[in-house]
């Protein structure tokens, strides 16, 4: 006796292509609401600045409109470099690429220091005696107050504006990986010793595990404050970068080309954070499961 199930499978099919078809188009709603809200408030900010400007400016002529921030910034982007009288003229991308090369080194030394760092504070009781008092000592003081020594130790070079990117990144990440390290739940050190487990396999397949969410939430944090140390050092440590036209341009009196370089530092920042959300998504897969959000 046999059974024809070829009607069955031709009933079934559509309904579940249907079904995934439906999860892709609410999937892509919700993405492109979250693109809408996300661009609601930068649009309307930008709309009234253009509307409240009068002959291209306010403030008595010293904040130039948004439409002569674009035309400066398609200048200082396209422009042909080193020709005409505008020093800044194709220069965009140059600077761009010096500024995010410098916060990329001064963010690995950041992570390469802080994560094992934090995770010894939050774990080891001597290491948090010994070292955390130090790390509370020396957070306070702001990344202004370290230039005249990266001047005077490294001198006005890269290795100066890459020891203050990794100064100002190192504490957002050592705090919240010592308070991730710190609030593992018992219960999952007492199974893993039960089981035979030693200090450095809890260390390893346990702390370090668990403390990955706050380890990305200090990353998060060190980022932006990795833009906001290059910046800084690029005005006074170094010659070259965004901090430095920032810095230059505003002595010249070229408000147009300071906004579009703010722009910039905000746009590259809003990108790398993203970056770091995919990264955190894809190691965190299992989060998904226990978010609101998601």
């Amino acid at each position: 006796m046999s059974i024809s199930t070829g009607p069955i499978a031709s009933r079934q099919q559509p309904s579940v292509f249907s079904s995934a078809s439906s999860v892709l188009s609410s999937a892509a709603r919700r993405n492109l609401r979250q693109v809408l809200l996300a661009i609601v408030l930068p649009v309307t900010v930008i709309a009234l600045w253009q509307w409240a400007g009068n002959g291209g400016s306010l403030f008595g002529g010293v904040l130039p409109t948004p439409d002569r921030v674009w035309h400066a910034w398609k200048v200082w982007a396209f422009g042909s470099a080193g020709l005409g009288l505008n020093p800044y003229s194709g220069t965009w991308l140059a600077n761009l690429l010096f500024s995010a090369e410098r916060v990329g080194k001064g963010f690995l030394v950041a992570i390469l220091v802080a994560v094992p760092v934090g995770v010894a504070i939050g774990w080891n009781r001597i290491a948090s005696g010994t070292l955390d008092p130090t790390v509370q000592l020396l957070r306070p003081i702001p990344i202004t107050a370290w230039l005249p020594f990266s001047i005077a130790v490294f001198g006005i070079r890269d290795m100066g504006a890459v020891f203050l990117i990794a100064l100002g990144a190192f504490y957002p990440i050592v705090v919240n990986t010592a308070q991730g390290a710190r609030d593992i739940e018992r219960n999952l050190v007492r199974a893993a010793m039960m089981m035979g487990a030693g200090r450095w396999t809890i260390l390893r397949r346990v702390v370090l595990p668990a403390s990955l969410p706050a380890i990305f939430t200090g990353l998060r944090i060190g980022l932006g404050i990795a833009w906001t140390a290059v910046i800084v050092a690029e005005m006074i440590a170094v010659k070259s970068g965004l901090g430095y036209v920032l810095w230059d341009a505003y002595y010249v009196g070229r408000m147009d080309v300071v906004i579009a370089d703010m722009a910039t530092i905000g746009l590259l920042g809003l990108i790398s954070d993203r970056v770091i959300l995919l990264i955190e998504r894809w190691v965190l897969a299992w989060r998904r499961l226990q978010s609101f959000h998601s």
